[in-house]
């Protein structure tokens, strides 16, 4: 029997970025790619594709040496991992920089940009359109002090404002979609990752949409 194979496709909350660290990571069984693929067994294959500080559309003019911007990733991926059965997206975050200045409604676009790509890519089997599922960002804190400086001052309240931008882009593209941040959030001294916890909690939700979703 073949696995099912997911391509999980993110930024630092994929990658496993340990909050308030110096860019430590967790590791592959406390990211939450790794506890979903436990939760769902031998029938699954995972694919982690996570890049710290990954947008979802866009170049981020502050990273002049490394592309951050998943739209011109992803096809990339798509290309060397097919046949690819379903494919969780899950940026926004670094979207969110106080010099991007874009809106949640701005983000969600993004997003739906990288959708329309699986959609169109031909990279599942037989050459079908992978399945997608759309996950919105577990909103940035507002609590206590951001370590990285002023960078995501005004993130907060336009954080809040995605889950209900991200599923208005799923319906229209009619994708699965996920809240993570009905499952997860990002604790106080770092305000934009994800604690052991979260990981957890996301990884099992994930997991039960995936089974609802593949059957």
């Amino acid at each position: 029997m073949t696995a099912t194979t997911i391509l999980c496709f993110g930024d630092s909350n994929t990658w496993g970025f340990i909050p308030g660290s110096d860019c430590e990571r967790y590791a592959p069984d406390v990211r939450w790619p790794g506890v979903m693929a436990a939760d769902l067994g031998p029938g699954y294959r995972v694919v982690e594709e996570a890049q710290n500080g990954r947008m979802t559309a866009w170049e981020d003019p502050a990273e002049p040496f490394v592309s951050k911007c998943g739209l011109t990733f992803l096809p990339v991926v798509l290309e060397s991992q097919k046949p690819i059965d379903l494919v969780i997206i899950m940026l926004g975050t670094n979207d969110l920089k106080l010099h991007m200045n874009h809106t949640a409604r701005a983000i969600a676009i993004g997003a739906g940009a990288l959708v329309e790509v699986v959609l169109a890519s031909g990279a599942g089997p037989g050459k079908s359109a992978p399945r997608v599922l759309l996950v919105c960002p577990a909103p940035v804190s507002d609590a206590g002090k951001c370590p990285f400086g002023r960078l995501f001052d005004h993130a907060p309240p336009v954080s809040r404002e995605m889950p209900a931008a991200y599923r208005e882009i799923a319906d229209a593209w009619g994708v699965a979609f996920l809240d993570a941040g009905t499952h997860a959030s990002c604790p106080v001294p770092d305000c934009i990752h994800l604690d052991a916890a979260g990981h957890a909690s996301l990884g099992r939700a994930l997991a039960e949409k995936v089974r609802d979703m593949m059957g």
